[in-house]
Formats: C-alpha cells, sequence, structure tokens
C-alpha cells in the first residue's frame, strides 16, 4: 500500500496540515483531564467556586477549540483522500489504455473494472481513517501514558500489564482475519464477472431459457462472497467484547489501587480521576488502531491488486527510435501491406494461431481473406495494427516494420472494423465522427452514404442526431455493421481492413456497399476478412487459409482451379451455376 502513497505528493501539504489539526487535537483531549483534575483538587475539595467556574470556562474553551480543529481535520483529509482517489484511478485508467489484448486476456474485463472502482475505494477510505486514527491513535497512547506518569508512575503498573494483553489480542485476531481479506477481494472479482455476464448476454440468456442457470451462477458467486464477509465478520466480532472487557478490568483495577493509593495519601481524587481518563483514552485509542488493522488488511488487498495492475507492463510497446525512419518510403507506398514469413501463437497456445504466412497487399487494390473457422483469418488482422506482435517473421506497412512506428502513427494509417461492430453511447454522428473528430457535417454524411447507412438514419427521427444506447442496443446488427464501415471510412486512411464486417447485411446492401467502396478507396490498401464467397469474389486478391497457413492465393477463378480448400468453400455456398 505503501507504493501507492506516492501519488499523495500533490497533496503532501493538505497531509501536513491534516497532522497539525490532528495534534492540536489530541493536544486539547489530552489536557482535558489534568484541567479537570485542578478542579476537584483545589476547587471542590477546596470549596473555591470561583475557581471552578474560572477552570470550567477555560475546559469549555478547550472543548470548543478541540472539536473545530476535530471537524478541520475530517474536511482536509476526506479532500486529500477524494484528490488521492481521482489521481489513482487517472493513473490506472492511462495505464489499462496501453494494455495489448494480451493484458487484457491475462486480467480480465471484469477484474480491471473491480480494481478501478471498488479497490480505489477501499484504499481511499482507508486513507481518511490513517490521517485522522493513525496519527491520533500513537498521540494518545503516547502521551497519555506521559500524563498518567505524571499522576502516579506507581499506578501506570496497572496499564503496563493491560496494554501488553490488549496488544497481544488484537494481533491475534487481526492474523486470523487476514487471509479473508484477501479471498474477499477475488470473490467479489468472480461476483461482478457473472454479473457482467448475465447483463451483456441477457439476450441469450433468455432466449435459451437460461434464467435460473444464471440466477443459480449468480447465487453461488454471491454465496461464496456472502460467506466470506460472514466469516471475516465472524472473527471480528470477537475483539469489541474481548477489548471492552479488558478495558473495564482495567478500570476496575485502576479504581481498585487507586482508591488504596488515596486512603494512604499517596494521591489525590482528582489525580485519580484524570488517571482513569487517561488510562480509557489509552484504550480507546489501542482500540482505534484495531478498527484500522480491520480496514487496513483489506485495503492492502486492494492496494496489491492496484499495484498490480500499474506495475503490469504492456507486451506491445514503443521500440526506441520508433517513428523516426525516412519519410520518403512512406510516401512512394502508401498502403502496402506485406507479410513475411509471419508464424504467431496466442499466449498460453499448444499450436500457432499462424505458421509462414506470407503475402502482400498493393494500394488500390481489395485482398480478401477466407478460409474455415479457426483458420487465422482475424489473427492476420490483429497483427497489422500491432494488437498483438508476430513471434517470428515481420509484419510491413510501406515497407517498414511496424514494430518500427508508434503505435499512434500505425493506427493512424488504419481504419478498423471489428468483427464484432461496436458503438459507444451518443449520436449517431458522434459515432461515425469517432474515426475523425474534426469531421465535417458533409464528410459524416458522404461516409454514411458509401457504408449504406444514410437511408436507415434519415429516417430516424433526429437522423444523424438520434442517439445510441449503450452497446447499440436499440439498433440492428446490420445497422451497426453500416454505422462502424461509416467511421472507418470518414477517417480516410491509408488502410481498410473489414474484419468479417458485412455478415449481418443481406446479400442486395452486400453487393452496393462493395460497389461504393472500390470507387471509394482507389488509392487505399482494403483487406477483407469474410465467410461469404459472394463477397470476395470480386477481389484483386484472395489469401485462402487452412489451419493456419495459406493453401492458395490468387483470383476467384484462378483459385477454383487450383485451390482445393477454396472449391470445397465455394462449392458448399453456390450452386453449380452461380459457379459457372
Amino acid at each position: 500500500m505503501l507504493k501507492l502513497f506516492r501519488f499523495l505528493r500533490p497533496y503532501r501539504w493538505g497531509v501536513a496540515l491534516v497532522m497539525a489539526l490532528v495534534l492540536l487535537q489530541s493536544l486539547s483531549e489530552l489536557y482535558l483531564p489534568t484541567l479537570m483534575a485542578d478542579i476537584v483538587n483545589k476547587g471542590v475539595i477546596g470549596e473555591n467556586q470561583g475557581y471552578i467556574w474560572k477552570m470550567g470556562g477555560f475546559m469549555l474553551l478547550v472543548t470548543l477549540g478541540g472539536t473545530a480543529f476535530s471537524i478541520l481535520a475530517s474536511y482536509y483529509s476526506s479532500k486529500v483522500a477524494s484528490g488521492f482517489g481521482l489521481v489513482v484511478r487517472g493513473k490506472v485508467f492511462s495505464h489499462v489504455e496501453n494494455f495489448s489484448l494480451q493484458e487484457f486476456d491475462k486480467l480480465g474485463t471484469a477484474s480491471l473494472i473491480t480494481r478501478t472502482t471498488n479497490d480505489i475505494n477501499q484504499v481511499q477510505q482507508v486513507l481518511i481513517m490513517m490521517m485522522r486514527m493513525m496519527i491520533m491513535a500513537p498521540m494518545m497512547s503516547i502521551g497519555g501514558l506521559i500524563m498518567a506518569l505524571s499522576k502516579d508512575a506507581k499506578l501506570t503498573l496497572v496499564l503496563a500489564v493491560a496494554i501488553p494483553v490488549l496488544a497481544l489480542t488484537i494481533y491475534l485476531i487481526v492474523r486470523k482475519a487476514m487471509p479473508h481479506f484477501k479471498s474477499i477481494q477475488k470473490r467479489l472479482d468472480k461476483l461482478n464477472l457473472v454479473l457482467r455476464e448475465g447483463l451483456t448476454g441477457i439476450r441469450v440468456i433468455r432466449s435459451f431459457n437460461r434464467l435460473e442457470h444464471e440466477k443459480k451462477r449468480f447465487e453461488a458467486a454471491n454465496a461464496e462472497l456472502t460467506d466470506t464477509s460472514i466469516k471475516v465478520n465472524q472473527i471480528m466480532a470477537f475483539m469489541m467484547p474481548l477489548m471492552m472487557l479488558i478495558m473495564n478490568f482495567v478500570s476496575l483495577s485502576i479504581i481498585w489501587f487507586g482508591g488504596i493509593r488515596i486512603s494512604h495519601e499517596h494521591m489525590q481524587v482528582g489525580d485519580l480521576m484524570a488517571f482513569l481518563q487517561y488510562g480509557m483514552q489509552i484504550m480507546f485509542s489501542l482500540l482505534m488502531m484495531s478498527m484500522m488493522f480491520v480496514m487496513v488488511p483489506r485495503a492492502s488487498a486492494s492496494a496489491v491488486r492496484i499495484n498490480e495492475v500499474l506495475q503490469q507492463e504492456a507486451v506491445i510497446r514503443d521500440t526506441d527510435g520508433a517513428g523516426r525512419a525516412g519519410a520518403g518510403s512512406l510516401q512512394s507506398k502508401r498502403g502496402t501491406i506485406e507479410f513475411a514469413d509471419v508464424t504467431f501463437s496466442y499466449p498460453g497456445a499448444e499450436q500457432p494461431a499462424l505458421s509462414g504466412i506470407s503475402f502482400k497487399a498493393n494500394p488500390g487494390e481489395i485482398t480478401a481473406i477466407i478460409g474455415g473457422t479457426g483458420s487465422g483469418k482475424s489473427s492476420i488482422i490483429n497483427l497489422i495494427p500491432r494488437f498483438y506482435d508476430a513471434d517470428s517473421g515481420s509484419v510491413r506497412i510501406d515497407g517498414r516494420d511496424v514494430r518500427d512506428y508508434t503505435q499512434e502513427q500505425l493506427r493512424a494509417k488504419i481504419g478498423l472494423v471489428p468483427q464484432k461492430a461496436v458503438l459507444f453511447t451518443g449520436t449517431i454522428a458522434d459515432n461515425i465522427r469517432f474515426g475523425r473528430e474534426d469531421a465535417s457535417d458533409d464528410e459524416v454524411r458522404h461516409a454514411a452514404e458509401i457504408a449504406q447507412a444514410s437511408g436507415f438514419i434519415e429516417e430516424m427521427q433526429e437522423g444523424f442526431g438520434s442517439p445510441i444506447a449503450q452497446g447499440g442496443s436499440n439498433v440492428s446488427g446490420g445497422q451497426k455493421q453500416r454505422i462502424s464501415i461509416a467511421r472507418a471510412l470518414v477517417r480516410k486512411p491509408d488502410i481498410y481492413l473489414f474484419d468479417d464486417s458485412f455478415s449481418a447485411l443481406d446479400y442486395k446492401t452486400d453487393a452496393k456497399l462493395r460497389a461504393a467502396l472500390r470507387s471509394e478507396t482507389t488509392e487505399a490498401a482494403v483487406m477483407i476478412v469474410a465467410q461469404r464467397v459472394s463477397t470476395i469474389m470480386d477481389a484483386d486478391q484472395i489469401i485462402v487459409l487452412d489451419e493456419g497457413r495459406v493453401v492458395g492465393i490468387g483470383k476467384h477463378k484462378e483459385l477454383l482451379k487450383s485451390c482445393e480448400v477454396y472449391r470445397e468453400i465455394v462449392a458448399s455456398q453456390l450452386s453449380e451455376e452461380e459457379i459457372a
């Protein structure tokens, strides 16, 4: 957790102010029992009413001062902790944005959400307590011990026995509870995962009548979290009764032995009353520390999880000198894609997804990729914008290895339409402008027309200003795909990547879209991953994949003669008349 506190640097003066206020609050509270002892010894026993009023008024002023310091300390500690939470959330989010798909696969989306919200909130809440209690408790216990010694050194032996017993009790309880606090966060991760899957997949769940199954999954994850939380609370529940038992024995002992000291005239009544209060202050300060020990282990577990994200190095990083190579080559061959003997495996996979892939896609041409399920079509697309890096061989754009570009430079050259169309909350125009923020209204409309989306957009009540719900749930699959295609078109990149982006379109719309795309992308390289033969028949180059290897490259008619895998795919989709 201490590693995270480096983010408190901008708030160091706020932390110092809180410490000063807590110090003043502690001093005022430590001074009150001494004032009370003086009132009893000199005012009540000495029957000096004037002294009682004078010191009583002074006690009231000290109390009001302590209250004011406490309120200010609470305000500034909350302000510092909220600022700390703001900084850490920002750092985590910006760091996660740099992750490759490999890190997302490793940590998991549900876990990253939990770490960015619940875990940071846990640390933030404990920070407030730490600035107040962890500073105040030692001050009160040490200060109270000094003041108790000043009242009667021999009676302090009672505290010398009680404090170690109290501290040992706290230690044993916290040590037992610590592993369960770590387990709670993992259980919370699992609950979030089940909940997220249940909410995002609600249509599939309902269509297959799996509501009861999902309900049981959620109840099982919820029960695991509840059982662990109950177990922790059962352990921690022993703390308060034991603390109160020890404190009551301490009070009884102080009164017992204090009464003997007074009877032998070694101590005054007021001093015994002050000593009793100092004893209680010491005990309560240890109790405050025990409350911290309840919170710190859980926050510590959360801090470890946050640090795990911050310390996770992105596998794909900009290399030293990336982006510095000559610009001349970029101008001469804009939009050229070349794979040279590329082999790639997903982390933890037994077999490579791609083996010995070599081909070249030129600007002004449409290159199509087809193959069976799991043949590696999407893997090729993922290597071009460096979502993953090749294990061996090289992927080159405009004659340069993709690793020699900065990621920003590389992706600025690419317009990607992913396999699963993703839309964001906002208007349709906002979603299209996601491709290029400064696109004019005319450019947005033109991109929508090419993507065959302008028809249904104009039929909507607010046209391009129509709102898109979360995840695009208020538009159909085909409409989502066309808006995604318009988003890539408005970018006007050197390379277009369509990863099975026409699958939700009917044949007529598909044909119109491909015809419009050809005239729009005359100077750019276009790569289309498709399952439908009709989508790629007119491509300038078709790459046929089978089990991660290229088994054929050429045009439609050439492949019908030379590639058996392609013939099988065509035969499964087209009639003999259509093939002829």
